[in-house]
């Protein structure tokens, strides 16, 4: 059977690998400008395992898993008359983590129990799509700054150090919970023991503090000390139940509000070097390509839930994207700090970032944004790159590779040139420019006169054109003709998009999966129903199919995946999918509300 995880995390630390089976931390990991995307901490089997003892008897865990909030990940367990729980709370704004363990006597006699940690750091890996070993400068040192130790990668200079905590020996409030450590070697144990009577419990919070070096390791786990367990809970809960969906089925609102705080935290972060916000695919190695940031993926699926929950938040992703990203806006794939990882331009990536823009203002009504020198100066970029992409008589324009980031049959793609006519409405407006305006219009009518062709004795939108006779049927879930009505371009009641949706929704397309229990849309990239296809029929009218096919699937554990089996609706690909996870919160609140 395959692993199960749960997941938390902040801006600076994910936990992408919480075992269900022990409640086991495999790793963490955090973003880092200066190697261009994600470290992950990694023990050989466990980074971080919790356990509690009985009279000395280390207990076999059977976790119950509850989440707080849909975020702060839980479990309680039993064992020889005790009672155990363990609780891992990722304080919003904190450059680390915390554990809180407890232990009650369930008897009626007295009890010797212990609880605590233990584990080993015993590699680095550095992750952008894949992952390599960091094999050098691997360390363990003992610091007053904790009074226990310091773990810290050091290869020529400090690159990251992990630093937990227990106690602090303040002059005027000092902190001692009566906890032990134990090291050896890279691997270590932190525990708490105690003899309770019937009914008494016993708690111990334990603090892991991430840094650029040891110090900021250190006391970035004292400072999580000095403010309590209990404040840190307790404003992490309010910043969270101030951003939850309530919706009247308890079974879709757990869906949307997990997805929402996963693509929240995964797929948008704070570097632990510079500080700096960015975003990117996922935070978790699990997903296929990791670590890395396309336009696309950021800023049309993730941004519209982001930008929802927390709007300044949302304005400080889009500087910090126009100002790394904004001169490769277009290039397929990239590094957090903007430089180009996979070549290929892309027509739906190089609109992405307009809008984005436009959600935003939107929700915000911060119209001050666009007026800003580095916004301003991004649309210009953009102008300039669309532009070139055009047909030499047509309004239309050119894609080098298809939303799937594979290449196309012919280069002019409807699904990506309606992204253009939305994109040149707002860059018009926005910059004055009435032949941006004009151009608009142009692309609009070019779409219907040259997209559109008679299939059946219907006329159907074609997927993609070479503006010489030839083009196609076909869809893909990345860039879906669904969303045409989503995006303006078209009402739910046109008849060409009806006959389209017919066709690529007819049991005789063979990616439509129409018959099988979860009958949403698949592609070449991944033959199985997307879980993006049900964020796009949530979109455009197919809301009640949609609801009732998340019903029927698991996909990452509740998490959103790229596809999942059009019969049993287990993850086939990409698990951890946390852009496609903002989408699918996203569609979810908005086909609620409607």
């Amino acid at each position: 059977m395959e692993e199960r995880y749960q997941v938390t995390g902040n801006e600076y630390v994910s936990l992408p690998t919480i075992r269900e089976k022990d409640g086991t931390i495999e790793g963490l990991s955090c973003l880092y400008m200066q190697v261009k995307g994600m470290l992950e901490l990694k023990g050989k089997d466990r980074f971080i395992q919790p356990f509690f003892s009985v009279e000395g008897k280390r207990q076999r865990l059977c976790p119950v898993w509850r989440r707080s909030h849909y975020w702060i990940p839980s479990f309680c367990a039993e064992g020889s008359g005790a009672e155990f729980s363990c609780t891992y709370l990722t304080p919003v704004g904190k450059r680390g983590f915390g554990i809180r363990l407890t232990a009650k006597n369930g008897r009626q006699q007295e009890l010797q129990l212990c609880v605590g940690v233990d584990g080993e750091w015993t590699n680095t890996l550095h992750t952008v799509n894949e992952s390599l070993a960091l094999t050098e400068g691997l360390a363990v040192r003992g610091s007053g700054w904790n009074n226990m130790f310091i773990f810290q990668q050091t290869p020529g200079i400090p690159l990251i150090a992990f630093a937990p905590i227990v106690e602090d020996h303040q002059p005027f409030s000092e902190i001692d919970q009566g906890a032990r450590w134990q090291l050896e070697g890279k691997g270590y144990t932190i525990s708490k023991e105690a003899r309770l009577q019937p009914g008494e419990k016993m708690q111990l919070d334990i603090f892991f503090g991430l840094g650029y070096e040891g110090v900021a390791a250190a006391t970035s786990a004292k400072e999580m000390l000095r403010q309590g367990y209990d404040a840190l809970l307790s404003r992490t809960e309010k910043w969270l139940s101030e951003r939850e969906k309530k919706i009247s089925d308890p079974v879709i609102e757990e869906r949307l509000n997990t997805n929402l705080f996963y693509a929240f935290f995964f797929a948008s972060g704070r570097t632990v070097d510079t500080e700096e916000l960015c975003m990117m695919t996922s935070r978790s190695p699990r997903y296929y390509v990791s670590a890395a940031y396309w336009d696309r993926d950021s800023l049309l699926w993730a941004f519209p839930a982001i930008v929802e929950a927390d709007h300044r938040y949302a304005r400080e992703l889009l500087l910090s994207i126009f100002r790394r990203q904004g001169r490769n806006f277009g290039v397929h794939s990239r590094y957090i700090d903007g430089t180009v990882l996979e070549p290929g331009f892309e027509l739906d990536e190089l609109c992405a970032p307009v809008i984005a823009l436009e959600r935003y203002v939107q929700v915000s009504g911060d119209k001050a944004l666009l007026r800003h020198p580095l916004i301003g100066e991004g649309l210009e970029s953009i102008v300039e790159k669309l532009l070139s992409r055009k047909h030499e008589q047509k309004a239309l324009f050119s894609t080098f590779l298809q939303p799937t980031d594979d290449m196309h049959n012919y280069p002019y793609l409807t699904y990506d040139n309606v992204l253009a006519w939305k994109a040149l409405g707002c860059l018009g407006q926005w910059l004055g420019r009435e032949d941006l305006q004009r151009l608009s219009l142009h692309v609009k009518e070019d779409i219907l006169s040259h997209c559109v062709f008679e299939h059946q004795g219907k006329r159907i939108f074609a997927w993609s054109v070479d503006l010489k006779g030839k083009w196609d049927i076909y869809d893909e879930p990345p860039g879906s003709l669904q969303l045409f009505p989503f995006y303006g371009f078209c009402g739910m009641e046109d008849r060409v998009w009806q006959n389209t949706m017919a066709l690529i929704r007819n049991k005789e397309y063979p990616l439509s999966f129409s018959g099988h229990k979860i009958a949403e849309i698949g592609c070449k990239h991944a033959p199985h129903p997307w879980i993006l296809s049900i964020c796009n029929s949530l979109l455009s009218g197919h809301k009640t199919e949609a609801l009732e096919h998340l019903q029927y699937t698991q996909m990452d554990n509740g998490i959103a995946c790229e596809s999942v089996d059009e019969d049993t609706g287990e993850c086939t690909t990409g698990a951890a999918f946390a852009t496609c996870a903002g989408f699918l919160a996203y569609a979810l609140s908005r086909a609620l509300e409607e």
